[in-house]
């Protein structure tokens, strides 16, 4: 189904297409995707584990996803749009605890809000974590409250957006004199890229293409 095309961008039919979605490893998602030269630097021994929550709000109107601008001060992607997320502690139970912990912690979203519905493939990034994104969609009526000390604001893009491959731009950058690509989905004054939005992509490609 060409769901671009019949405009079905419902929480509704996003529950429908992640029922079946794995969170078995897959090295073939990754900012090495666009870079297939430095595989070898980027799916490497030692990466550290992390969880995001890809938290689709069900929305009468359509479906929308929550984003979250990073602090300046952060060590990790500092400033960038970003999943609610973070490292998997050795007290979390599972990607799935951890993605719902840090959303918690990061922007107040109260679990009691929130059905996790699937996870998609691990997404290795080149910063060295090894990313698992937990599906979720979220039921309206949460009240969010924003940690200054990790975040700068939360924001809701529609998934419609998100999910038109005519917004996923590929762009390039010279990196320690070496062209790095990446993904890039500008949306009105926020900037989508990088990690996020190879994310974005992976969830494109797994459960929209």
């Amino acid at each position: 189904m060409d769901t671009a095309a019949t405009g079905s961008f419902s929480a509704e039919d996003f529950r429908r297409r992640a029922s079946g979605a794995s969170g078995a490893v897959d090295d073939d998602f990754g900012d090495h995707r666009l870079n297939p030269d430095l595989r070898d630097m980027i799916v490497r021994p030692g990466l550290r584990d992390a969880a995001v929550l890809i938290p689709v709000v069900d929305h009468d109107e359509g479906a929308t996803v929550i984003l979250t601008q990073r602090t300046e001060k952060l060590r990790s992607h500092s400033g960038q749009i970003a999943f609610p997320g973070g490292k998997i502690d050795p007290e979390d139970a599972s990607p799935e605890h951890a993605a719902l912990r840090e959303a918690d912690e990061e922007i107040g979203l109260n679990g009691a809000h929130v059905d996790i519905i699937g996870r998609l493939p691990d997404y290795v990034s080149g910063s060295g974590f090894r990313i698992a994104p937990v599906l979720s969609v979220v039921r309206p009526g949460f009240d969010l409250t924003i940690n200054p000390h990790e975040v700068d604001a939360a924001f809701e893009v529609p998934l419609a957006f998100l999910m038109d491959p005519a917004n996923h731009r590929r762009q390039s950058r010279v990196w320690n004199k070496r062209e790095r690509f990446f993904y890039e989905m500008p949306f009105g004054e926020r900037y989508i890229w990088g990690v996020t939005a190879g994310i974005i992509r992976q969830l494109y490609e797994r459960l929209y293409l």
